[in-house]
């Protein structure tokens, strides 16, 4: 599937928009929609975990929660303010964890190379779990691991319904705005999310870490020997960008705070000015 979703848009450049739009709609509403519903009909797992998931929807409404990325700033940014804050964390965070004294409120996964390496790290997690449906194979659904539909394929889109597609837009937090959404969160301030990394290579190649990690909080977090994908910078800010115009069409916020980021779709503001 992945490889005729490459070969389809390595064609689109050549296709008039209109034909092309005609000839591939039959196709995206099959592998958006019925794909979709024709697993929640037949893989209890995946209907198990909409169902958990339909409790989750505005939970926290009216409240602020905090998206901790997992940059080199996290170390410049005084993490404790956040002991007693709603707080979403991703992908390797909770090495933070033991230092820090406390864990995020929520947590969550989508790249399945990492999600293969650290298994069993996330299985000894307690929170709840949001990880992406191709986690399955290492993980059963419950009340605390809840599997989303991600797939980086799927038209652009911000999901306002994560019990349906969600488009993972380049970027795991482009997820967990779509988790914050539907939760109800009406303000999301960015941490640690510094659109920076000094890795260079292709975007989204896998490449094997040959020493400490320079690009996270952590030399530990991606360390030698360590499976990785390089970032797509350029398409997570299209994807942000999504996302932004979706909270303020809502009503809401998302803000950064990371001390020093260098992503500018957000409005800017200071971490310590945030805590009365």
């Amino acid at each position: 599937m992945k490889g005729f979703n490459r070969y389809i848009y390595g064609i689109k450049p050549h296709v008039p928009e209109r034909i092309w739009r005609m000839l591939t709609s039959p196709y995206w509403w099959w592998y958006n929609r019925a794909r979709h519903q024709l697993a929640a009909q037949y893989d209890r797992r995946l209907g198990q975990s909409q169902q958990v998931l339909s409790r989750y929807r505005n939970i926290h409404r009216g409240q602020r929660c905090f998206i901790l990325g997992n940059g080199p700033s996290l170390n410049q940014t005084d993490l404790s303010l956040l002991r007693n804050e709603m707080t979403i964390g991703m992908n390797r965070i909770y090495l933070l964890f033991p230092p820090l004294g406390f864990q995020t409120s929520y947590f969550l996964s989508i790249n399945t190379l990492v999600i293969e390496q650290c298994a069993a790290d996330i299985q000894a997690l307690t929170m709840p779990r949001f990880l992406t449906w191709r986690a399955r194979r290492w993980f059963s659904p419950s009340d605390e691991v809840l599997f989303l539909d991600t797939d980086y394929t799927d038209p652009a889109t911000f999901s306002q319904d994560i019990t349906g597609r969600v488009f993972e837009g380049s970027t795991v937090t482009y997820v967990a705005m779509q988790v914050a959404f539907y939760m109800g969160f009406d303000q999301v301030i960015l941490v640690g999310v510094d659109h920076s990394f000094t890795t260079g290579g292709k975007p989204n190649e896998t490449v094997i870490s040959d020493g400490g990690d320079p690009n996270h909080f952590s030399p530990d977090y991606f360390g030698k020997g360590f499976r990785w994908q390089l970032p797509d910078l350029l398409a997570s800010e299209q994807a942000y960008r999504m996302a932004r115009d979706a909270y303020k069409n809502a009503g809401r916020t998302i803000l950064d705070a990371t001390i020093g980021g260098k992503l500018t779709i957000f409005p800017k503001v200071d971490y310590s000015d945030l805590f009365g």
